[in-house]
């Protein structure tokens, strides 16, 4: 007993020990001449990316524990808005939310923190983590002083969250040595004054201490400036390192580089490949910045699952995240250590400074499988619907008082509509029709799809429009992003168009008490339903719940949201922690809003994250569809120079046009048969870019989305870090190339701006090339 006593006390000293090193008395953390200072010291931080709501609060410790095991002296954190204030005022900071105390487990562990409280904060979380009450406010505008209510509450949100977080600024004795200011502002607009604002707002909250900074991009962090912050640069696995930061040494000669988002890999969208950045591009760039002392962040160094209704999505074009948030990090989903893991703990070992140590690596935490088994209880969706509500014109689902999940639209159809076009303004996201209860059928937003031929019917009609919430757009100028349908429903017969309605309205929120409220019978339903099912465990673990035979919908374990899914993958598995199992009976319900193809479901050892439905696929050329230009004048004709960096081109004179064709014609490397394009954009007569939320692109020659995700739609998705590339393999095409844009509306074109692929490879740039632009759509 004697012995106990002895190593609990051991223990016990080794902790308080540990925290004494951090934080028992106030320390400092300042800008040197290009360095950082810790305590007066120069400092190179190495921080590890991890966001508490994508761990069960059970393994936070765990998560940290690699983190130090890989060899980081820091850990880096968002806070989610909306996460903590999901109803206006009611502030939530307590359980999963607690912050504060997983701050606490950073420092007990021996590392430092960096806080990047937002209000904005990306993250492939919905609306970037701004609440979707906002958007109850018919003229909200949000990342902007042109609305005092968006900043009213940013002031209340920083203000709750510094309550919870100031007292841990290292200069009070804790271990926050930087708060961030907004997040990637330059991707979205250029507002100083705004920027200034909320920097203020962020010191007046209570972190009026420690050392601010904000991060962009090497290609836009001088569209403004912010006196008394920090500035760092974000880019992804494989950049050149030098030529990142050129650019900025030079407007700031004098400042601690910083990496404060290496991206170690990338995040997944439904209906596209599973994204992954090789071992060696990755430790290659990582490696260039240690020999440099460039402090960095690894963004995600575990990224973990996007649970419940979290996931976000992206636009142009509109594209929503899978659950996972897998990333392709160096700890996989489930905790696991990966290959890229031991990559950079065999590398950071080399550069730990003084009084550094490396972590022990944590044991893994269990893995079990589940045998299949089925859910023999189903209540179908129309025969469970709540009370509705009536509305005369229809209503985004944020009018109806919901956040998340799902809403039904309800009316009568004359008999005159028979066979006529139904027109929705607009579905966002995946609308399934009915008419008379038979499903007629199905609008996806990722398609652009917002229109249907009615079947014919005789008298008056009841039709329902089922639409499915996929995740609010967390980037870029289209995060304004209501839910439903968003602002009429029409038919036409060619010369008439008529508004309809007088709507009931049904909402299914995601929480697991409306669930279970359902009123379930034995066998299998026909059209969307919930169904349950019970399993039983002699032993608990994680397991990724296999929903590859589901079609569409949302999964409860034992009460706990599991997330979306989506038959059309890549990701075909739900991660289920084993802290939320339990020995016995366990039970799932699973709402599927499209037909399942069978009601069964196990748990496997490994997730499936790689696996697409070939009929899905969102190829913008159709089989033999072959571009004509023969007797078309190009607007511009020229040639690119060997550089990475953005290229500018103007015309002789302005065109207008409402359809935009890139005709590559050769590689900077000669004979090569590629095309790669990161980004394009297309000035306006003053010079400015022209709005690319109305872009679609209406053919590509070729585009690689098989092996990888570099789809033709990439060139206007506003990530430097993915482009555009033409098919690889045997069946490699050769020059030219076409791209094909619908620009949604006619524009007056003075010029372009061309970016290639950011990282070392220099695969598929475009050295000549020629532009086209006209009203009408090209021949093909």
């Amino acid at each position: 007993m004697r012995n106990i006593y002895v190593l609990l006390l051991f223990c016990l000293l080794t902790l308080t020990g540990q925290a004494q090193q951090l934080g028992d008395k106030p320390g400092t953390f300042t800008l040197g001449n290009k360095e950082f200072l810790l305590n007066g010291k120069p400092f190179v931080i190495r921080a590890a990316e991890l966001h508490y709501p994508r761990i069960p609060r059970e393994y936070w410790e765990h998560r940290i524990k690699l983190s130090k095991a890989m060899g980081m002296n820091t850990v880096c954190i968002y806070l989610f808005w909306n996460l903590h204030e999901q109803q206006p005022g009611q502030f939530d900071f307590k359980g999963q939310n607690d912050v504060a105390e997983f701050v606490k487990l950073v420092q007990k562990n021996g590392m430092y923190c960096i806080v990047r409280p937002g209000p904005y904060v990306c993250a492939e979380w919905d609306m970037g983590g701004l609440p979707w009450w906002l958007l109850k406010k018919e003229d909200v505008q949000v990342r902007t002083l042109q609305d005092p209510y968006f900043m009213d509450r940013t002031k209340l949100f920083l203000k709750e969250a510094a309550e919870q977080l100031a007292p841990m600024q290292i200069q009070n004795g804790g271990n926050i040595i930087m708060v961030q200011v907004e997040n990637e502002y330059a991707t979205f607009g250029n507002e100083q004054a705004y920027m200034e604002a909320t920097r203020d707002a962020v010191r007046e909250a209570g972190f009026d201490k420690v050392q601010l900074f904000r991060c962009d991009w090497p290609s836009n962090f001088n569209k403004y400036k912010l006196d008394g912050v920090a500035t760092t640069l974000n880019f992804g696995a494989g950049t050149n390192i030098d030529n990142s930061f050129k650019a900025f040494q030079e407007m700031y000669p004098t400042a601690p580089l910083m990496c404060s988002e290496y991206w170690s890999g990338w995040f997944d969208h439904w209906g596209r490949p599973h994204e992954t950045r090789s071992v060696s591009s990755f430790i290659g760039s990582l490696k260039d910045m240690m020999d440099r002392k460039i402090s960095f962040s690894l963004y995600m160094a575990h990224g973990g699952t996007s649970f419940g209704q979290w996931g976000g999505a992206n636009a142009p074009p509109y594209s929503a995240m899978a659950t996972s948030y897998d990333y392709n990090a160096p700890v996989g989903e489930q905790g696991n250590t990966t290959e890229k893991f031991f990559a950079v703990r065999d590398l950071l070992k080399n550069y730990l400074q003084e009084g550094e140590t490396l972590g022990e690596i944590p044991a893994a935490k269990t893995i079990i499988s589940i045998p299949a088994f089925a859910l023999n209880e189903s209540a179908e969706l129309f025969s469970n619907l709540p009370k509705a509500n009536k509305t005369e014109r229809i209503q985004p689902m944020e009018n109806f008082d919901q956040g998340w999940g799902r809403i039904l639209y309800r009316t009568t159809v004359p008999a005159s509509a028979s066979g006529q076009r139904l027109q929705i303004t607009d579905v966002h996201d995946w609308a399934t029709v009915f008419v008379n209860g038979k499903q007629v059928g199905k609008l996806d937003r990722r398609r652009g799809d917002n229109a249907l031929k009615l079947p014919a019917f005789t008298g008056d009609a009841q039709m329902d429009i089922l639409v499915e919430a996929t995740g609010r757009v967390n980037y870029g100028k289209a995060i304004i992003d209501r839910k439903g349908i968003t602002e009429k429903v029409e038919v036409s017969n060619g010369t008439k168009t008529t508004e309809l309605k007088n709507w009931l309205v049904y909402n299914f929120p995601v929480e697991y008490d409306f669930q279970k409220k359902a009123k379930f019978k034995k066998g299998t339903a026909t059209g969307p339903a919930w169904y349950r099912g019970t399993f039983n465990l002699n032993q608990t673990g994680d397991t990724f719940l296999d929903v590859s035979k589901w079609g569409k919908g949302m999964v409860w374990v034992n009460g706990q949201n599991l997330g979306r899914f989506w038959k059309i993958g890549p990701q075909q598995t739900l991660f289920v922690p084993g802290v939320w199992l339990k020995k016995g009976k366990n039970e799932i319900i699973v709402l599927d809003v499209d037909q399942p193809e069978a009601v069964t479901v196990a748990g496997l050892k490994e997730p499936i994250l790689d696996q697409l439905r070939a009929d899905e696929s969102l190829l913008h050329r159709s089989k033999g569809q072959q571009l004509d230009l023969a007797g078309e004048n190009p607007a511009h004709t020229g040639s690119f120079p060997a550089v990475s960096a953005w290229q500018e081109a103007k015309f002789d004179k302005a065109v207008t046009g409402r359809y935009f064709c890139f005709e590559a014609l050769s590689a900077q490397k000669p004979d090569e048969p590629f095309t790669s394009v990161a980004e394009l954009e297309l000035l306006d007569e003053k010079g400015n870019p022209i709005s690319r939320l109305k872009w679609k692109v209406v053919y590509a020659d070729s585009e690689e989305v098989t092996s990888a995700n570099n789809a033709a739609d990439r060139v206007y998705d506003q990530q430097e870090s993915t482009f555009w590339h033409t098919q690889y393999g045997a069946a490699k095409p050769k020059h030219p190339h076409q791209l094909v844009i619908d620009l949604g509306e006619s524009v007056t074109v003075k010029g372009f701006r061309y970016l290639p692929r950011s990282d070392k490879n220099t695969s598929g740039m475009v050295k000549d090339y020629r532009v086209y632009v006209k009203d009408t759509p090209f021949k093909m």
